[in-house]
């Protein structure tokens, strides 16, 4: 895994350089990696996404090449800023090259539920430890 461009994914206009540094240096296992992806905190998964990484969203979309699964992290966090989410693991699975986790996802606006998601998503790295691959299941409850 090559050095992480703050700058690309941050923006040129970001300040942090603390920040920045933390980004650069800061070594996630698998798990840590996907558990921050599940529960929306993105930006620190960066790093770790291969260049060709696809994200299906079973059903909905897929997402392919680390730009676009950037972008698309990034519209659903400004979702998430117009909400209170409540995110719950419920299993973790781990194998060498997976990471399996099934949870839920409550959305709240002003104390009042938006959606309710179960989810499960599957987290797949190649061999050099990059995450090439997730797959999601949602269920809405409806």
């Amino acid at each position: 895994m090559g050095r992480w461009n703050s700058e690309k994914y941050l923006g040129k206009g970001f300040k942090s350089n603390r920040l920045k540094i933390i980004m650069e240096e800061i070594k996630l296992s698998k798990k840590e990696i996907a558990e921050a992806f599940s529960n929306g905190n993105f930006l620190i998964t960066f790093p770790y996404l291969s260049d060709e990484i696809i994200w299906n969203v079973i059903g909905e979309k897929v997402f392919e090449g680390k730009s676009e699964v950037v972008h698309n992290c990034k519209q659903t966090s400004e979702y998430f800023k117009s909400v209170q989410t409540n995110f719950t693991t419920e299993e973790i699975i781990e194998t060498n090259s997976r990471v399996i986790i099934q949870g839920t996802g409550e959305f709240l606006r002003n104390g009042e539920r938006v959606s309710f998601i179960t989810a499960c998503d599957v987290y797949e790295f190649n061999a050099n430890g990059e995450l090439a691959k997730i797959s999601s299941y949602c269920i809405a409850e409806t």
